[in-house]
């Protein structure tokens, strides 16, 4: 998985290997290892690639893209996969999601939309920070 991972990373920076080998340290043929999944970076190189590519250091090792070809998100973004709506527009909210934003049952979720973006579901408690964030530069003009 990591070897995919690397490789797709580096050809989705648009980087060569010697690129990448330059940055992190090590030589061309040890990205090449690497990438063929002939070795493992040890620790300190997987948070140097993590840190070049701007990912998480569990993406870059666990990430699993294959099956829905999405790539490996952005630090701090992530892809829960894929939730199916029931017949009465019910969905499930994959656990990491929850775990990740703290959803507990009871909790409130704002459904937004744009229609070229598609759906977003915001727990209702950081929507306050969402309106003072959008808010404040204006009212600083009425001061």
């Amino acid at each position: 998985m990591i070897s995919m991972n690397l490789k797709n990373l580096r050809l989705q920076h648009k980087l060569t290997q010697e690129e990448v080998a330059f940055r992190i340290n090590v030589s061309r043929q040890v990205i090449a290892k690497w990438e063929k999944g002939e070795s493992t970076p040890d620790l300190g190189h997987c948070q140097a690639l993590a840190k070049l590519y701007n990912v998480s250091l569990d993406n870059l090792v666990n990430f699993d893209g294959e099956d829905t070809n999405v790539i490996i998100p952005p630090k701090g973004k992530h892809f829960f996969g894929v939730a199916k709506m029931g017949e009465r527009g019910q969905i499930v909210i994959p656990k990491k999601a929850r775990d990740v934003f703290q959803i507990e049952p009871g909790d409130s979720l704002v459904i937004v939309g744009d229609e070229d973006r598609g759906l977003g579901i915001v727990p209702e408690k950081m929507m306050d920070a969402f309106f003072n964030l959008v808010q404040s530069p204006f009212h600083r003009g009425d001061e």
